[in-house]
């Protein structure tokens, strides 16, 4: 069987792989074999994160809606409001409301007071 030289073909396909690992540290960054196993790594690693990453904002936003809410009104909670919120059938994101609680309290304030009333 005659002889195949990949030449081109595998220059092509390391110099992809190292483009992506460029960053990477030492010998991560350098070596063939040792890069590819990196990228696979860094990709399961950005896979898993976008979903933690997905929690770790979806608490934040909560905690800071529960701040404001028992800031305003001590017996009121952040489970209270979006109790509340779906009785009314107002469907908010938690996103918007930890917004409005950012950069206007007393508008978060009045919102929960309408809510309750």
């Amino acid at each position: 069987m005659t002889r195949v030289r990949r030449r081109y073909i595998a220059r092509r396909r390391r110099t992809k792989i190292r483009l992506f690992a460029a960053t990477f540290r030492g010998a991560h960054s350098r070596l063939t074999r040792t890069t590819t196993q990196q990228k696979m790594r860094a990709l399961v690693s950005t896979h898993r994160d976008r979903g933690r990453q997905k929690r770790s904002f979806r608490r934040l936003w909560i905690t800071r809606i529960n701040a404001v809410t028992r800031e305003n009104r001590g017996s009121h909670s952040y489970s209270r409001l979006i109790l509340d919120l779906y009785k009314r059938q107002l469907l908010l994101n938690r996103k918007i409301p930890a917004q409005i609680a950012i950069s206007n309290r007393n508008c978060l304030d009045t919102i929960s007071n309408a809510i309750i009333k």
